[in-house]
This record gives C-alpha cells, structure tokens and sequence, in this order.
C-alpha cells in the first residue's frame, strides 16, 4: 500500500452533540464554535444533531423553518468554508413552497451545499402511557436517497428514524458507503431500548462504519432527547460514546480496518441474489 493510499485509508471523524435552546442564533452560533473546535482536533468530517437550530417537536417546526439557502445554511457554509471540512449539517426544518421537511444539508470542505436529504421516514409513533409523536401532522417524507464523495469514502445519510429501516442501509452499502451517518433526537423511551441496539445492527449487517448526532439532553424541554451520541465499527463495537452533556465525540475512521472484517467474514460475496435483493426502485 502505497504512503499516500495508507494516509487516505484513515480520517477523523467528530460528532458534535449540541445543546440546543429556543434561541435560533444561540445555536448557529455555538454550532459554529464547536465545528471550529473539532475541526482544530483533526476533523475532517462532522456531524451535527438533528434539528440543531430549533427546539425539537411539531408545534416549533414551522415557526423556525427556513428556505435552503437561508440563514442557517449559510452559517454552515461558512463553517465548512472556513475549517475545510465536510460538514454534515444534522438537520433543519425546511420550509419549501409551503411544504415542511426536516432536511440535513451537508456541505464540502469548499462550502458547496453537496446535498440536502429531507427525512424518508416520518416519526409516527405511539407508545401507550409514554410516547406519542407525529412528525407528519406538520412534516412531508422525503423521497431520495442520500450519499456523497468525500476523498475518504462515500458516505450515506439518514435522520432518526430512517435508522430503523435496514433496508436504507443495505442500499447504501450496496452503493458503495463505507460511513453511514445518522443525526437523530431518539427520546427517553426509545433512547435506552434501542439507539445503541440499532446503530450496532445497522454496522454488523453491513460491515460499515455507523455514526449518530443527538441533541445533549435538556430535561426543561418538552421533547428530553436520549443524547449518547456515538460511532461504530464495521465490527459492531462502540468505539466512541458520548454522555448526555453536551460534547464533541471523535473517532479515527481505518477504512483498511473495514476491509479487513469484510475479508474475515465475506458476506458480501455469500449473499444469495439468486433468491433475495434489495435495492431501491
């Protein structure tokens, strides 16, 4: 392997978990800050949380949607311009001729918007005496599919909930993605059922590298999200965790590493195509 080939193998990769508050500006703001500082740390791919710029929940989404370009993703332009950084902008609700989604813009180190993926899978649940969340009394589902290039790997993008849909996953492995990120706001029901159980499943089933953005926990908010933002390994291991505070998390993605589990264990070569595919329509 050739020195340049190895040094390209290898990236740092930070999570920004933020603690957001009512104040949209407070929060462009600190994001800011906190790209600034992982991106001194070594960085070269950042993540943000979902709905970083608001409070998290029906009733705020259309008060603080914007147009893209607006506001916030400017700032997050900026913030990857100015750290030459691709930066995975977690998530905002965008406001698109009267039609709400919650969208994650993701920029390159040159502050070109590469993307926005608008959630596919809308947060409806009902768990009777402890949760009930309707995204889509005020959101509409996106409806494409999300990667981009980075000189590292190609990475692809989910929120939340479309974590719970291996088969989003699968068609992105498929693709080609070696990192699968996923800002999120799990709560205090499904946080500690299922947000590391998922994360964990979607890695080994795919033998790729998976990384979550929460919000830091607010317990004053109405919406408590779980926190504990993290990444996994293509091995399925937990490499790095945050609390509920807010925080960077980092990781040193080895794409060499992920080469290796997937010679250990080929399941991709063992697939019987001749009975079972999945792949987008």
């Amino acid at each position: 392997m050739s020195a340049l080939v190895k040094a390209m193998s290898k990236f740092r990769l930070a999570v920004v978990q933020l603690r957001v508050t009512k104040v949209k500006e407070d929060n462009l703001r600190r994001a800011r800050e906190l790209v600034k500082e992982a991106a001194g740390q070594g960085a070269k791919v950042i993540v943000l949380p979902e709905c970083f710029n608001s409070p998290y929940g029906t009733k705020f989404f259309p008060e603080y949607a914007e147009k893209i370009p607006g506001e916030s993703t400017e700032i997050l332009s900026e913030a990857a311009k100015e750290n030459g950084v691709y930066l995975v902008g977690g998530s905002i609700p965008e406001d698109d001729g009267g039609r709400l989604y919650n969208t994650c813009p993701v920029f390159g180190p040159d502050g070109a918007l590469l993307l926005k993926h608008r959630k596919i899978h809308l947060f409806d649940i009902d768990v009777p005496g402890k949760i009930r969340f309707q995204e889509s009394e005020t959101l509409s589902p996106g409806n494409s599919l999300s990667m981009f290039d980075t000189p590292f790997c190609k990475v692809g993008v989910g929120i939340c909930y479309d974590m719970r849909f291996a088969e989003l996953a699968q068609i992105y492995t498929k693709r080609g993605c070696h990192l699968l990120v996923y800002p999120g706001a799990f709560n205090m029901t499904t946080g500690p059922a299922h947000w590391e159980l998922l994360q964990r499943g979607r890695a080994v089933d795919n033998q790729v590298y998976v990384a979550t953005a929460s919000p830091a926990r607010d317990e004053t908010a109405s919406y408590v999200a779980w926190g504990h933002s993290m990444v996994v390994s293509p091995w399925g291991e937990v490499i790095s965790k945050a609390g509920a505070e807010e925080t960077v998390v980092y990781a040193d993605i080895d794409l060499q590493y992920l080469a290796e589990v997937r010679q250990q264990i080929p399941i991709t070569s063992q697939r019987r195509g001749d009975m079972y595919t999945v792949d987008a329509l």
